[in-house]
């Protein structure tokens, strides 16, 4: 199994436990009805790099890994602590706001409300009130438990400026307004659509991403940079999906109801790109930068243009996970004959017209 997804530092001290411990699953619950016995599951299997497209693992057993007595822990908890004990003793001014935003806490769900809460605050809206309300929606939901950590991974993995799973958890206002959804989003379905609506409006003014609590988005997502993103309340992403800034995901403002872009797993979406419309993106389909989208996509299938048009079929399953958004000298060079035989079309038809 490939390492990337651990800091060099942290793989150090974490190699000997991830290569020599197994993991005993003991709830019948986590592992399902249907399951037989109760097998073993070494750590590669439980947190494979996922992000870079290997293999799927089961949600509860992640979130199991996250909420087990044993002393295995959880890996990822276990690298951002790590990671962030290195970082006090490299940075003694910096300790203080590591002990409080990630070593005090004994989980990752009481560190990203911690860490959540107070970029959130204002006046009237206490760090301690959101602290509440994060903790209590994310201890309770053990898809948004598995959906942070796997976020997280896709962060360190996909963004070569992620220099840590710590720092991703501190810094990054994707990761951090992308998670604040998924708390609102379960207020939402809950019928608590104010307060849902309340850290959208929050979230928007401190991060600058805009993103409606109905909207439905997958697991495995990364919002890079993120300033600028809109996503309309019936947008749907898929798993593994990557967005770049200014991305706006919306209608077209002629309908109601169910008016906005439908995203399939492992598309990459460029920076400035605009979706407009009850459309779908087709699964592991590029969308250009600055492009404008108002039709269907079709799946693994390359975009540019205003209005966006088909230019070519990408060759990655899921272009998300390798951020490739140039292409090779052979797919512009097919590219540049193609528009020089459409100029030649055009001028030929021009002639027929004038003499006639």
């Amino acid at each position: 199994m490939a390492c990337s997804c651990l800091s060099d530092d942290t793989w150090f001290a974490l190699s000997q436990m991830r290569t020599t411990t197994t993991l005993q699953v003991e709830d019948p619950q986590i592992i399902g009805p249907n399951s037989p016995g109760m097998p073993e599951y070494c750590l590669e299997k439980v947190f494979p790099v996922y992000a870079v497209g290997v293999s799927e693992p089961d949600p509860n057993l992640i979130v199991s890994v996250a909420n087990t007595a044993s002393t295995l822990g959880d890996p990822i908890w276990d690298a951002v602590k790590l990671e962030a004990k290195l970082e006090a003793e490299k940075e003694p001014i910096l300790s203080s706001f590591l002990y409080a935003s990630i070593l005090t806490h004994d989980c990752l769900e009481r560190a990203l409300s911690f860490v959540l809460s107070n970029r959130l605050q204002n006046p009237t809206l206490l760090a301690t009130q959101l602290m509440d309300i994060f903790s209590d929606v994310i201890m309770h939901n053990r898809c948004i438990q598995c959906s942070i950590r796997l976020d997280l991974q896709a962060c360190k993995d996909r963004d070569p400026s992620c220099l840590s799973y710590c720092s991703a958890l501190l810094y990054l206002k994707g990761y951090h307004a992308l998670q604040t959804h998924r708390v609102a989003h379960t207020l939402w379905n809950q019928g608590r659509k104010v307060l849902a609506l309340a850290l959208q409006s929050r979230v928007s003014e401190v991060f600058g991403v805009d993103i409606h609590p109905a909207a439905q988005i997958g697991e495995g997502i990364l919002l890079d940079h993120a300033t600028g993103v809109v996503i309309g309340e019936t947008a749907v992403i898929g798993n593994r999906v990557s967005l770049m800034q200014g991305v706006t995901l919306g209608g077209t403002g002629k309908e109601i109801g169910d008016r906005h872009p439908k995203i399939g797993q492992g598309a990459l979406i460029g920076a400035s790109a605009t979706i407009l419309g009850n459309i779908e993106i087709g699964e592991g389909a590029m969308v250009g930068a600055g492009s404008l989208v108002m039709k269907d996509v079709p799946p693994h299938s390359m975009v540019t243009g205003i209005p966006a048009k088909v230019i070519g079929y990408v060759d990655d399953q899921d272009p998300s996970l390798t951020m490739k958004h140039d292409a090779s000298k052979e797919f512009f060079k097919q590219v540049a004959i193609r528009c020089k035989e459409a100029r030649s079309n055009g001028a030929v038809a021009s002639k027929d017209d004038g003499s006639t």
